[in-house]
């Protein structure tokens, strides 16, 4: 896009720093703010979401990034903004973006949005999100987790306008492009890759456990096994 204007992509890439500073400056302590509820569903995504990079390295994932971008070419100067909680990119190269996502300068836009409402702490206007994601950016995929009302959505876009996914024979929400399944379970959002539910830490450390105890039952049945052998010569 930046290259029909006058202005160069190293101008473009100061300007859109400068503005994304600005912007960071200008926000109240409030909005760094957020419940405990938002966190933890923010920890569980970026547990669950490390394992699917770990095995397809195309897919890219980043927390609160400032999304900006310019309505029309006339407005590549003065873009507008918007902050998901988290978003996931598909790209074969890595996505550089420090203090912002600049969308004229990106290869390509997000596939999946990711946001936590709270009623304790009402960051960001959701409807007004809901909208820029849908007719701005048009983000494919959308999901809007509720933790207080235990609301999970997924929105698929359709034309300019999100429509709801319904559940399917697993009564999980589908996520195509991104091999993702998601449905609440223990009263947040989990993850599913390719059919496989994406473990948390805390079940990679049971699941350890168990093996470990397991491998000790074994070395100890036959260590009985053997003496046994040895006591009946």
């Amino acid at each position: 896009m930046s290259s029909t204007l006058d202005i160069s992509r190293q101008e473009l890439e100061k300007l859109y720093a400068r503005l994304a500073s600005e912007y960071c400056s200008s926000l109240p302590l409030e909005h760094f703010m957020e419940s405990t509820d938002q966190a933890k569903q923010r920890e569980i995504t970026l547990e669950s979401l490390a394992l699917v990079r770990a095995q397809w390295p195309e897919f890219q994932v980043f927390s609160e990034l400032l999304i900006l971008y310019p309505l029309t070419e006339k407005d590549l100067k003065k873009p507008t903004r918007v902050c998901p909680d988290n978003m996931v990119v598909v790209h074969d190269e890595p996505i550089i973006a420090k203090g912002s996502f600049n969308v004229p300068l990106q290869p390509v836009g997000p596939t999946l949005i990711l946001e936590y409402v709270s009623s304790e702490n009402k960051r960001k206007d959701y409807v007004d999100n809901r909208r820029r994601y849908a007719t701005d950016l048009q983000v494919p995929y959308y999901l809007l987790f509720e933790p207080e009302a235990q609301k999970l959505t997924v929105f698929r876009l359709s034309g300019k306008k999100y429509v709801a996914v319904k559940p399917n024979k697993a009564g999980r929400l589908e996520i195509p492009p991104l091999k993702l399944d998601v449905a609440l379970r223990d009263g947040w959002v989990r993850f599913w890759f390719e059919g496989e539910l994406l473990p948390l830490p805390g079940d990679l450390l049971k699941e350890r456990d168990a093996a470990k105890a397991e491998a000790e039952r074994l070395r100890n049945e036959v260590a009985m096994l053997k003496a046994g052998s040895r006591s009946e010569r």
